[in-house]
C-alpha cells in the first residue's frame, strides 16, 4: 500500500482533524525511522508571526518543536519561513542558531533533525520536522525518501493545515461572539442604571477598562457577574454544523 494510500485510510479513521495530524506525524516518524531506529516528528504552522505544532508523533516530538518557537529561531522555523530544507547532521557540532538551541534539543537525546517545507495557499507557512537520536540520520538515500515521502503527502498536508486554519478562524469568532455578547449585557446594565445613553455607557466602561488597567471584557463580565450571576451564553453555530443551540 502506497503512502498516499494509507494517508487516506487515516482520514477516514480519524475521529477529528487533530487525531488525523497526530497520526499522521505518527505514521510520518515510522516512515523515517527505518531500521527499527525511533524517530520523532512534528508539524509546524507559521501564521501571522505566530509558530505552533499542529501535530506530534509523541509528546517528546511537541517539547523540542517548542523549544524553537520559546527561542524565536530552529530548523523548522527557517524551513517554514525560508520555505527551503534545512538539515542538522550532528546537534553537538551545530552553532547556526546560537549554542542554547542545539544543547536544548541535544538533552532530549536526539542528535539530527531535518525539516522539510510544504506550500501553501496564502500567508501561511509550514514545515515537516524530524527528528532521530542518531547522528547524520537523515544523509543520502534518507534524504532522498524523506523528500518523496513529503512529496507524496503533500496534498494530505495540506488539507490538514486547511482544516487547522479553518478551525482556528471558527475559534476566534466564536471566541469574539462570546466577548460581544458579555460587553453588550454589560453596556445594557450601565445604561439601566445610570439612565444614560448607548454612547455613554460605552464610555464609562471603556474609562473603568484604561483606569484600571483591565481588559474591557474582563470589565464587563465582572459586572455581570455581580448583577446576574455568571452564565450569560452566546449563541454561536460552527460553520457546517445543521442546527443551533447554545455554547457557554
Amino acid at each position: 500500500m502506497s503512502a498516499t494510500d494509507q494517508v487516506q485510510n487515516l482520514i477516514l479513521e480519524s475521529a477529528d482533524f487533530e487525531d488525523f495530524l497526530n497520526e499522521l506525524a505518527r505514521f510520518s516518524a515510522h516512515q523515517m525511522a527505518g531500521d527499527g531506529d525511533d524517530a520523532l516528528c512534528g508539524i509546524t504552522l507559521l501564521r501571522d508571526r505566530k509558530a505552533a505544532t499542529i501535530g506530534w508523533s509523541s509528546p517528546s516530538a511537541r517539547e523540542v518543536d517548542e523549544i524553537q518557537y520559546s527561542l524565536s529561531q530552529g530548523p523548522c522555523l527557517t524551513a517554514a519561513k525560508e520555505e527551503r530544507e534545512v538539515y542538522v547532521p550532528d546537534l553537538l557540532q551545530e552553532d547556526r542558531w546560537g549554542p542554547d538551541y542545539a544543547a536544548a534539543v541535544a538533552s532530549h537525546g536526539l542528535r539530527s533533525v531535518f525539516s522539510l517545507p510544504f506550500h501553501l495557499q496564502g500567508e501561511a507557512r509550514a514545515a515537516l520536522n524530524l527528528y532521530s537520536d542518531f547522528p547524520h540520520k537523515f544523509d543520502g538515500r534518507a534524504a532522498e525518501r524523506a523528500r518523496d515521502f513529503t512529496r507524496e503527502i503533500s496534498q494530505a498536508l495540506r488539507l490538514a493545515v486547511r482544516f487547522s486554519l479553518h478551525a482556528d478562524s471558527a475559534t476566534n469568532l466564536k471566541a469574539t461572539l462570546e466577548s460581544r455578547t458579555i460587553i453588550d449585557i454589560a453596556v445594557g446594565i450601565v445604561m439601566a442604571q445610570n439612565r444614560c445613553s448607548q454612547e455613554a455607557a460605552v464610555e464609562i466602561l471603556t474609562e473603568a477598562s484604561s483606569n484600571s488597567n483591565t481588559k474591557l471584557r474582563d470589565i464587563a463580565k465582572s459586572l455581570v457577574d455581580s448583577v446576574g450571576g455568571p452564565g450569560a451564553r452566546t449563541y454561536y453555530q460552527e460553520p457546517g454544523k445543521v442546527g443551533s443551540g447554545p455554547s457557554a
